[in-house]
């Protein structure tokens, strides 16, 4: 259950891997808007510049679906096999209780989730690549992804692309600066509407 005094908005941001949503939160969040971001659970371990309840809650698999079992996540999600994300009930009213709106940077099952959790009190946008040959490009420069799952991960990606429309704004990302002065003014007036 969900409470506090405050009577909160989200912001959801939602994209392909690769596709920049990441970078642009962490933009959004330096812009000075009254808003934190949403921790999300998970789990998998931590990478290596990772860090437990600052870049995810990191539980274990037990942990996570006994948290499933006791009704504790929004929307939670096994995104690949036994691999979980979710966000958690008590998050939320982390942030709430600091009197912010909260921001997801989320994947694409997991917005659609959530928009239809929040319903008007939530912006959904949508980050878009200018192509999946371009979306390739920027997973290979990572040099993190073996053949199989950057296939995987282009596989999902297309698949993605398909739910725009459940999305209130789609933004493409074809210039980073572009992108995020547009993401900033779209969150800026959610807020004081």
């Amino acid at each position: 259950m969900i409470k506090s005094n405050f009577s909160g908005k989200v912001i959801i941001v939602s994209a392909p891997s690769g596709a920049g949503k990441t970078t642009l939160v962490k933009r959004l969040l330096n812009s000075n808007l009254p808003i934190e971001f949403s921790i999300s659970a998970c789990n998998r371990k931590p990478r290596e510049n990772e860090t437990d309840k600052k870049d995810y809650y990191f539980l274990s698999t037990e942990g996570f679906k006994s948290k499933i079992e006791g009704d504790k996540f929004i929307e939670w999600e096994e995104v690949y096999p036994n691999n979980f994300y979710g966000t958690l009930k008590e998050e939320i009213n982390r942030i709430w209780n600091l009197n912010k709106h909260v921001i997801f940077d989320v994947d694409v099952v997991g917005g659609i989730s959530l928009k239809n959790y929040f319903s008007r009190n939530a912006l959904s946008i949508f980050i878009k690549p200018p192509s999946i040959e371009e979306l390739s490009k920027r997973l290979k420069k990572r040099n993190t992804e073996s053949t199989q799952s950057l296939k995987t991960r282009l596989d999902k990606s297309k698949n993605e692309m398909k739910h725009l429309s459940k999305y209130d704004q789609i933004i493409e990302n074809d210039n980073l600066d572009i992108a995020s002065q547009k993401i900033t003014e779209i969150v800026k007036t959610f807020l004081e509407n």
